[in-house]
């Protein structure tokens, strides 16, 4: 529905009510379109048709692959998305990511914590509602700015402005993209799972991550003392959230299924086998077990008979069981597989570091039994990106007969090397890192986890180095407001961007005449007018 139409909408319904004085056609409609999301399922229907055609696209060309990044707090997903549409002029392909990791550290009652689902669970879709609001208030932040605009043109008499900021009104591209929302290992059983992916849907997320670790053991996926459960158990909480999905009428949201496997050794159960080579057996083949004699058994051992032989698995004091050394990447091919056969839509291998050809040779296995398998892959600030890839290019160059005398790889990550060859080689390789594994290893989905939690530190480190030193109050006006003005941040005119122009516009339409507005001439938000 066109702008105009909605004035004409609005004015029909109020003028079947004689008492509804003051009130304005015009205003309802502007209203209304500052605002249009009325629920919170009403963005996850949304948001979940366009992941929907982006897997599509990527489908039909790797090169169209997505991105986002982990945004801790509202504001912070606002200004992303403002600094998005700024730059590229888009939202397309740019979503938000909701980390775990996050919400422990920064968002718990309890204080920072680790990445072990000790939070609240229900902080995590408190945040995802927060988000939208915050990004709900960037659109009717600047859709106000353009009827500002529009009663300029008209006032002024000019209609052929007028005529365009009509038609940017009615093409207005909406801040709200899809929120990928980490619910760890489901914190809880199956039914846990359901009730808070629920809560996760209501509150607008259209794609929901979820892990094959023990949710009571839940550690960082770049933490060690990782321990999975049997596919069977992993399968149900991923039935669980798909029937959220669709008892809240999402029926097109998103599961992306991770797998820990790479990196974790142990696990805590013993998978159930109704026969053999079932999906318990083959979780079961991976455990590290040696052969015993009936006749000698131990006190309180655990045994599994294969093929024939009694087996004891290796058991640890903590009562968990280990797999066998080297058997990481089979377990998460398999991992993958059962996942997309029973439900998820995209994978999420969790790795050690960054490298195209480990990634991609898993995906190529995958993809033998699931041709359209993709990832969502974790771009992660615990890999020392530096280094690894000063060491992959490093290894390159032996494996091509380079001469690599001049470099020392286990101190590659030495200033002493940012002015090479090899630097630059892998500093390319970096800024490539996103297409080319898009192309070469099955990635649709680009993210990092939690990039905004490192530049808050270090915003506020160089600034409280700055301010308190010798630059004092410099410290701020060069490296921070100057900045904004000059780089054209929306924010340096923070009254406007935390809603006032918002309730001045209100007022008027509540009170006309009568409204007391915050934004007449002697607001020091004018020293800042463009």
């Amino acid at each position: 529905m066109t702008y105009q139409q909605k004035i004409i909408e609005a004015g029909r319904t109020i003028g079947t009510e004689p008492n509804w004085t003051g009130i304005e056609p015009e205003s309802v409609a502007r209203m209304s379109l500052q605002n249009r999301f009325n629920t919170g399922l009403d963005i996850a229907r949304y948001t979940a048709r366009i992941m929907r055609e982006d897997m599509a696209a990527y489908d039909a060309d790797p090169a169209n692959y997505t991105q986002s990044l982990g945004c801790w707090h509202g504001f912070i997903g606002q200004q992303k998305m403002i600094s998005i549409k700024k730059h590229f002029g888009s939202t397309k392909r740019r979503y938000l990511y909701l980390s775990g990791w996050m919400v422990a550290a920064l968002r718990s009652e309890f204080g920072p914590l680790p990445d072990q689902s000790m939070h609240e669970k229900t902080s995590v879709p408190a945040l995802i509602e927060e988000l939208y609001t915050f990004l709900k208030q960037a659109d009717a932040r600047e859709l106000g700015m353009m009827f500002r605009e529009l009663d300029k043109a008209r006032d002024a008499g000019d209609e052929m402005e007028a005529r365009r900021l009509e038609a940017a009104i009615d093409n207005y591209e909406t801040h709200v993209v899809p929120i990928i929302a980490d619910i760890d290992a489901g914190f809880g059983n199956a039914e846990a799972t359901y009730l808070l992916a629920k809560k996760f849907i209501e509150a607008g997320a259209c794609c929901i991550q979820i892990e094959n670790q023990v949710s009571d053991e839940k550690q960082c996926g770049h933490q060690d003392g990782k321990v999975t459960v049997p596919h069977e158990d992993f399968i149900a909480k991923i039935r669980a959230v798909r029937y959220a999905f669709m008892e809240l009428g999402v029926d097109d949201g998103v599961i992306v299924a991770r797998t820990d496997s790479l990196g974790a050794g142990l696990t805590k159960q013993i998978a159930f086998v109704r026969e053999a080579g079932d999906i318990g057996d083959q979780y079961n083949a991976f455990l590290d077990c040696e052969e015993v004699d009936a006749a000698k058994l131990g006190h309180g051992d655990v045994l599994i008979s294969r093929d024939g032989k009694l087996m004891r698995p290796k058991r640890l004091a903590s009562n968990l069981y280990q797999f066998r050394p080297g058997t990481g990447e089979d377990r998460c091919v398999l991992d993958c597989i059962q996942s997309l056969q029973n439900g998820a839509d995209l994978l999420w291998i969790e790795t050690e570091k960054p490298h195209i050809g480990q990634i991609g040779g898993m995906v190529s296995r995958i993809r033998e039994v699931i041709p359209n398998a993709k990832l969502v892959y974790n771009n992660s600030p615990s890999f020392n990106w530096t280094l690894n890839f000063r060491q992959q290019v490093f290894d390159a160059w032996s494996a091509a007969g380079r001469d690599v005398s001049a470099y020392d790889r286990a101190k590659l990550m030495s200033v002493d090397y940012d002015g090479t060859d090899l630097a630059a080689e892998a500093d390319e390789r970096i800024r490539t890192f996103q297409k080319d594994a898009a192309r070469e290893a099955g990635i649709f989905h680009h993210l990092i986890t939690l990039p905004t939690y490192h530049t808050a530190a270090l915003s506020t480190d160089n600034l409280a180095k700055e301010y308190f030193g010798e630059a004092g109050m410099l410290g701020y006006v060069k490296s921070v407001q100057r900045q904004e003005i000059r780089q054209g941040i929306a924010c340096v005119k923070h009254q406007n961007m935390a809603g006032s122009d918002i309730g001045d516009d209100h007022k008027e339409y509540f009170a006309g005449e009568a409204a007391l507005k915050a934004g007449g001439e002697h607001n020091t938000m004018n020293q800042f007018a463009a």
